[in-house]
């Protein structure tokens, strides 16, 4: 049997609320996008960080308390 005959199966089995609870999550499943699919499947980052990293952290941070930073959309013309 293909997953699209179990899930057949398995909507057939739905009451009423719990089909109209499923039906939410498919249109917001449409709208990700393949890298928030990545991240949020991904594993989570438990390694220890080197002190480079923590440095370019620190200074990174600082750079944003500064304003030092570039909006989404500028970062997205400079690519272009």
């Amino acid at each position: 049997m293909t997953a699209k005959e179990k899930l057949r199966r398995a909507i057939e089995e739905l009451s009423e609320a719990e089909a109209a609870d499923a039906l939410e999550l498919i249109p917001r499943r449409s709208q990700r996008d393949a890298l928030e699919e990545l991240l949020d499947s991904a594993p989570a980052d438990d390694e220890p960080t080197t002190p480079e990293e923590d440095e370019g952290a620190r200074e990174s941070r600082e750079q944003i308390a500064r304003g030092e930073l570039f909006t989404a959309e500028e970062i997205k013309r400079g690519i272009a």
